[in-house]
């Protein structure tokens, strides 16, 4: 059995005491068949433990375990990463900035740059479509405002969800909730073979049904929630694991940076059987590059 299977608090002290403890495991997770020049691909390779130093004994290039990862030009132990990961992927409703500089003990800039590093590693860059059931639905977040109806979305950013029941879900920031934009984004996240959609009565999901998938719906206006086996339930269980995200650990979330929360609630989720999320999420950051400071704080949601 791996040791990085099924983690706990007490098995991650007891399994990365030092800094050299952490650096021979993420050379085994990144070089699972031997350390490679990272440059050629060589297997020729010395190792200078004084340096902790790759030389490359064909072409002469120079590199650690984390040189071209995002662990690259960090000024922090890689003991306080281990542990942010650790947290970040055991907790349900994610962890707070504020959480986690009091946990790892950094400053408040430093635990929020180094949280939104491992979101941007999370984020899968070319995920499979979703097949068989397909629950959509949309919702909206944040802008809460004094004095104005319930039912007010002025401030507030749309969200949309595809989930495949029994297996992962897509979620994504949208402008409105239009015909172009919702069936835009059950095409680019839905196989075109799947069996079918279910959604609430919105007139914009109407005409989605090809020869291939059918679209059904239940009528939430009229109180109608579950129909047989139709219903949108598991994407709207998604929603509540987001909204208890937001006002439990967040309790604020920038707009321009939404997508990377979501990026992080679709790894967890998409992994909620895996047991081992902690070890998988370590090799995403492995194979992620950095993401600089200067590009965060500037980059719009996606």
């Amino acid at each position: 059995m791996s040791p990085l299977k099924d983690m706990d608090m007490m098995k991650l002290i007891e399994l990365f005491p030092d800094e050299d403890t952490c650096r021979d495991v993420l050379e085994k997770l990144r070089f699972p068949s031997g350390v490679a020049c990272t440059r050629c691909g060589s297997l020729h390779i010395r190792r200078n433990y004084t340096r902790d130093v790759y030389d490359c004994g064909s072409c002469g290039y120079q590199f650690t375990v984390i040189s071209g990862t995002i662990f690259h030009d960090t000024h922090l132990p890689l003991r306080k990463w281990v542990v942010a990961v650790y947290l970040m992927t055991e907790s349900r409703k994610g962890i707070s900035a504020n959480q986690m500089k009091r946990t790892i003990n950094v400053a408040y800039k430093t635990a929020w740059y180094l949280c939104h590093r491992i979101r941007a590693a999370m984020a899968e860059a070319d995920p499979r479509p979703l097949t068989g059931i397909v629950e959509v639905d949309e919702t909206y977040v944040g802008g809460k405002q004094r004095h104005v109806g319930h039912g007010n979305r002025d401030n507030k950013t749309m969200v949309l969800g595809a989930l495949e029941r029994g297996g992962p879900v897509r979620l994504q920031v949208g402008s409105h909730a239009t015909r172009r934009e919702l069936h835009g984004f059950i095409r680019s996240t839905t196989d075109d073979n799947a069996e079918a959609i279910y959604t609430d009565d919105w007139r914009a999901y109407r005409g989605i049904a090809d020869a291939n998938t059918r679209h059904e719906t239940v009528n939430h206006s009229a109180e109608e929630w579950v129909r047989g086996d139709v219903h949108t339930n598991g994407i709207e269980n998604v929603w509540s694991l987001l909204d208890r995200s937001i006002m439990g650990a967040f309790h604020h979330v920038s707009e321009k940076h939404l997508d990377r929360y979501l990026d992080e609630l679709e790894w967890r989720f998409n992994n909620r059987q895996n047991p081992y999320l902690f070890r998988d999420t370590l090799v995403k950051l492995l194979a992620s590059e950095n993401l600089e400071y200067k590009e965060l704080i500037t980059a719009k949601s996606r």
